[in-house]
């Protein structure tokens, strides 16, 4: 199994809406795929912004690509991204891993915000 592990960050004020608006786009559009195992977002406050961590989960590189295209390494980005002030790290993190759940369960202890 396959995780792929987007992040990028918007200004605080922009918190609740791009959060409605990444579970419209990033969630809904990799959970559509055939061979998704999953879809699980992160949010971290941090002084004035907030990062955004969605990591999917894919039985394959073929069912990954089919979501992110080509070059699945780099973001795949949506035509209202600019309109919260998205600042989206254009390099994903792509691995290798052992089961299809949700990373982020447990991590709240090791990510320390403001």
């Amino acid at each position: 199994m396959i995780s792929r592990t987007w992040h990028g960050i918007v200004p605080i004020e922009m918190k609740d809406l791009f959060e409605k608006y990444e579970y419209e786009t990033g969630v809904k559009d990799t959970m559509a795929i055939n061979g998704n195992r999953g879809a699980f977002l992160k949010i971290v406050e941090q002084g004035v912004y907030v990062h955004f961590f969605l990591c999917t989960k894919w039985d394959s590189m073929e069912s990954m690509t089919a979501y992110a295209g080509n070059n699945p390494a780099i973001a795949v980005t949506y035509p209202e991204d600019e309109k919260y002030g998205l600042i989206s790290d254009p390099i994903v993190m792509i691995q290798e891993v052992s089961d299809d759940g949700d990373p982020f369960v447990g991590l709240n202890n090791f990510c320390k915000t403001n």
